[in-house]
């Protein structure tokens, strides 16, 4: 990890295969990582959540109890950390359901161990960078929507709002620099910290999410403008450049 030790990086691992669980547990040890915790079924999963803090979550879609997209709203209601779902299901449509109710990566079973450990790491060196680039940031306000980045938290009209990591992310960007034209590649390396390829309906489905959230008629953005054939930008009356 480049910014701050993997022995300082708590990791919740939910997923009903014991087997699994313990075998991803060993290779995040030999790879520095000390703090995972483990939950089996997604109440366990919500109650760690909220307890142990983790700062990432690598979650299985399909529970005992209940399916892995439903503990990923809970969980979205309880932290920012990010969410790394495992899957057997490889549909187009069931990645962007994941990665738009709040997920921030989606790997396909069968995989490789290191691979999850890859993502992981990816996950928490993103966050890291966030943090530290927002961390001399108080607030940013544009119309009626104000952010905290240090804290992650955001206010429409004073009303609290819950936001994924990813969506948190893309907001600071925009309103870091209103009016500003955004290529959905260079959204994609700036959030994601990935190649665009095989990114086109992520970006779009985290958009509309994020115009759900602070626009006042969604259908309509006055907001987060689309630019035919550039990509997205914030449309701030009256800072234009």
């Amino acid at each position: 990890m480049s910014l701050g030790g993997a022995a300082e990086k708590k990791v919740l691992l939910v997923d009903d295969e014991v087997d699994l669980l313990n075998l991803l547990e060993t290779v995040l040890k030999k790879d520095g990582f000390q703090q995972i915790v483990k939950a089996t079924t997604g109440q366990r999963a919500i109650e760690l959540c909220e307890k142990e803090k983790p700062d990432v979550i690598v979650l299985d879609i399909m529970l005992p109890d209940m399916e892995g997209y439903d503990v990923c709203r809970k969980m979205r209601e309880i932290t920012f950390a990010p969410i790394i779902f495992l899957s057997a299901k490889s549909d187009e449509i069931d990645k962007l359901l994941g990665l738009g109710i709040g997920g921030d990566d989606y790997v396909t079973k069968p995989f490789s161990t290191k691979e999850v450990v890859f993502r992981i790491k990816a996950q928490l060196r993103r966050n890291q960078y966030i943090q530290l680039s927002n961390s001399g940031e108080k607030s940013l306000t544009f119309a009626d929507v104000t952010i905290y980045p240090t804290t992650g938290e955001v206010r429409k009209g004073g009303k609290l709002l819950t936001l994924t990591a990813k969506e948190l992310q893309l907001l600071i960007l925009f309103a870091k620099h209103p009016n500003q034209i955004f290529s959905k590649s260079k959204i994609c390396e700036i959030v994601w910290g990935e190649d665009y390829i095989g990114f086109d309906n992520t970006i779009m489905v985290h958009i509309r999410r994020l115009r759900e959230k602070i626009e006042d008629d969604p259908s309509n953005p006055v907001l987060i403008k689309t630019v035919k054939g550039l990509g997205y930008k914030l449309q701030v009356r009256g800072n234009e450049s």
